[in-house]
C-alpha cells in the first residue's frame, strides 16, 4: 500500500509540474500568435490514451510519463516533423518569429515552473508557516557514527559553531557538511568547548558513503506506542518506557539502540528499560528481521522545534525568497557532480529514487513542500544546454542573436536527434541504477 501511495503522489506531482511547464510554452507562443498544434501530457507514441480538439489545438495524455509537449508549428522539436519543415514558412509559424520572440517562448516553460514553486511556498507558509529545530535547542546533542567519530565528533557533542560561526538552524549543519564547506566545527563537550578540524579527504568519504555513517540527532528512545501481538509487547514493554539498554551495553537513544540491536537479531536478550523512575529487567527474544514492533517519540515530541508564522501578505516576499533559495542551494548541490570526489554516475537517480522522497501515508503538506522542489529542479534542468532541451533551444537562438544568422534546419534536426538520444540513454542508465539499488 505504501508503495502504490507513494506511486500516486509522484504521478500528481509530475503530472502537475509537466502541465504548468508545458502551459508556459503555450501562453507565449499564443501571445506571439504561433500556432500551437498539440499540448500533450505524457508522450503518446502510436496511441493516446485520450485526446479532443479545441480549435486548431488538440489536446491529450499519452502513456509514456517521461514529461510532456507542445507542438508549435514550424519548430523543429521532438516530433521530427520534417514535412513542414520542407514547406514555406507562414506567418504563424515557429519559424517566422523574431529571435527574441523565439526565446520568450523557450524559456517560457522554465519561468512558469519557478513560478509554481513561488505560489507553493506562499500558501504553504501563509498556510501552516515555518517550523525549524535552533541547534541550541537540540538539548541531548548528537549521535556520532563511525565517520563522524573520524574527525573526533562523540556521541553527546553539541554542535555550536561551522568554520567559527555560529549555527542557527540544526538541519544546516549536514548541509554544510555534504557540500564540502565544512573546514572545523565547534562542540560543547560537557564543560568544555572543543574546536575540530575537518580533514580535506572527510567530504569525498561522506560522499562515498551516501552520508551514512555520520551524525543523527539523539533523542531518548521513549515508547510512543506498540504493535498489537508484536515481540516488544509480549515481553511486557509498555507505553512511555524509556529503552536504556541492551545486554549491559547502554543505548540511551533511539539511534544507539537501533545500531546495537541488529547484533542481537534472534537472541535472547535482556533490555533495560526505565518506568515510573524505576529502572527494571525485560528478557526478551529479539525478532530475526531485528524489529520489535515499536514506535519511538519522534524529535517533534522530544525538542524544542520554534515556529515562524506568517500573514498572506508577509508570506509573499517569504516565499520568493523560499524559491530563490532553493534554486540557489540546488544549483551548488547539482555542481558537487563535477568534483574529483564524486562519483556522479552513484549520485544519480531515476524514478524510484524520486518516487522514494514521498511520504508513505498522504500528507498534503509534504506532497506540496516536495512538488515545489522538483519544479524548482525541473527548470534548472531544462535549462541544461543539451539539444531536445529547453536549454539546447536557447542556446542555438543565443547564438543566432549573437551571430545575426540560424544555424541550418539539418543542424538543428541532427542536433534534436542527438539530444534525444542522449536523454534516453541518461533516463535508462539512472533507471538502471535505481534498479541496482533495489538488488544492493
Amino acid at each position: 500500500m505504501e508503495i502504490l501511495i507513494k506511486a500516486a503522489q509522484f504521478f500528481l506531482s509530475l503530472s502537475i509540474l509537466v502541465i504548468v511547464h508545458e502551459f508556459g510554452h503555450f501562453l507565449a507562443a499564443k501571445w506571439f500568435n504561433a500556432r500551437v498544434e498539440k499540448f500533450y501530457l505524457f508522450f503518446n507514441p502510436w496511441f493516446s490514451i485520450f485526446k479532443f480538439k479545441k480549435g486548431e489545438t488538440t489536446y491529450g495524455m499519452g502513456w509514456l510519463p517521461l514529461g510532456g509537449y507542445v507542438k508549435i508549428s514550424g519548430m523543429i522539436d521532438e516530433s521530427m516533423d520534417k514535412d513542414q519543415m520542407k514547406k514555406p514558412p507562414q506567418p504563424h509559424e515557429f519559424r517566422s518569429k523574431p529571435a527574441w520572440q523565439r526565446l520568450i517562448i523557450m524559456v517560457a516553460g522554465v519561468v512558469f515552473n519557478l513560478i509554481l514553486a513561488v505560489i507553493i511556498y506562499i500558501g504553504m507558509l501563509s498556510i501552516t508557516g515555518e517550523r525549524y529545530l535552533p541547534a541550541e535547542n537540540v538539548k541531548y546533542g548528537i549521535v556520532a557514527d563511525t565517520l563522524a567519530q573520524e574527525i573526533g565528533l562523540e556521541t553527546g557533542d553539541k554542535i555550536i559553531a561551522i568554520n567559527n560561526k555560529e549555527v542557527n538552524d540544526f538541519m544546516d549543519i549536514p548541509v554544510k557538511f555534504t557540500r564540502g564547506e565544512a573546514e572545523n566545527v565547534t562542540v560543547k563537550r560537557n564543560s568544555d568547548q572543543v574546536t575540530l578540524e575537518v580533514p580535506g579527504d572527510f567530504y569525498g568519504k561522506l560522499i562515498s558513503a551516501r552520508g551514512a555513517g555520520f551524525i543523527h540527532i539523539r533523542f531518548p528512545f521513549i515508547i510512543n506506542r506498540l504493535q498489537d501481538g508484536s515481540a516488544a509487547q509480549k515481553a511486557g514493554i509498555k507505553e512511555n518506557d524509556h529503552i536504556l539498554g541492551i545486554n549491559d551495553k547502554e543505548t540511551w537513544s533511539f539511534h544507539e539502540f537501533r545500531k546495537e540491536v541488529d547484533k542481537y537479531k534472534g537472541k535472547e536478550t535482556t533490555l533495560l528499560v526505565s518506568r515510573d523512575d524505576t529502572i527494571k529487567e525485560i528478557s526478551m527474544k529479539i525478532p530475526e528481521d531485528g524489529i520489535l514492533g515499536v514506535y519511538p517519540k519522534s524529535e517533534a515530541e522530544l525538542l524544542e522545534f520554534e515556529d515562524i508564522n506568517y500573514s498572506f501578505l508577509a508570506a509573499i516576499p517569504a516565499g520568493a525568497a523560499k524559491a530563490y533559495n532553493t534554486t540557489v542551494s540546488y544549483i551548488k548541490d547539482f555542481a558537487l557532480l563535477f568534483r574529483p570526489e564524486v562519483k556522479a554516475s552513484e549520485s544519480l537517480g531515476g524514478f524510484i529514487t524520486i518516487g522514494g522522497i514521498f511520504s508513505p501515508t498522504w500528507n498534503w503538506q509534504h506532497f506540496w513542500t516536495i512538488t515545489a522542489f522538483l519544479s524548482v529542479i525541473l527548470a534548472i534542468m531544462n535549462l541544461l544546454p543539451i539539444p531536445a532541451l529547453d536549454g539546447g533551444h536557447v542556446m542555438f537562438l543565443l547564438y543566432e542573436i549573437i551571430a545575426g544568422r540560424k544555424p541550418g534546419d539539418k543542424f538543428m534536426e541532427y542536433a534534436q536527434m542527438i539530444g534525444m538520444i542522449l536523454l534516453l540513454s541518461l533516463l535508462l542508465y539512472v533507471n538502471f541504477n535505481d534498479v541496482m539499488r533495489l538488488f544492493n
